[in-house]
């Protein structure tokens, strides 16, 4: 049974950094392409960031050069480190496995078969 975990969400100002960890567990956690989806109240879900399990990575225009996802194959672990978060940034943050062995990363939620259950990040102005 596949399990994804989420953990690092919380309440920060503006400017500030999160740090979100999600632990992969019940698959072969280096051939899969990992994913941060956002939801914002109202909105629909997402991308924020995505990696390849062989390392290539998509960024959302709205995150690029303030986001970086990596990922640590012996922890069967992904993080995506948020810095210079902005109110607009407020959402619930999931994290999704997909698209083994694909050689760049998903994009999309068609691209990914497992979600975790979301932890939410709250940047106030």
């Amino acid at each position: 049974q596949v399990q994804l975990v989420e953990s690092g969400g919380g309440l920060v100002q503006a400017g500030g950094s999160l740090r979100l960890s999600c632990a992969a567990s019940g698959l072969t956690f280096s051939t899969y392409g990992m994913g941060w989806f956002r939801q914002a109240p109202g909105k629909e879900r997402e991308i924020a960031a995505a990696i390849s399990w062989n390392d290539n990575t998509y960024y959302a225009d709205s995150v690029k050069g303030r986001f970086t996802i990596s990922r640590d194959n012996a922890k069967n672990t992904v993080i995506l480190q948020m810095n210079s978060l902005k109110p607009e940034d407020t959402a619930v943050y999931y994290c999704a496995a997909g698209s083994p062995y694909r050689g760049h990363a998903a994009v999309d939620r068609s691209g990914f078969d497992y979600w975790g259950q979301g932890t939410q990040v709250t940047v106030s102005s």
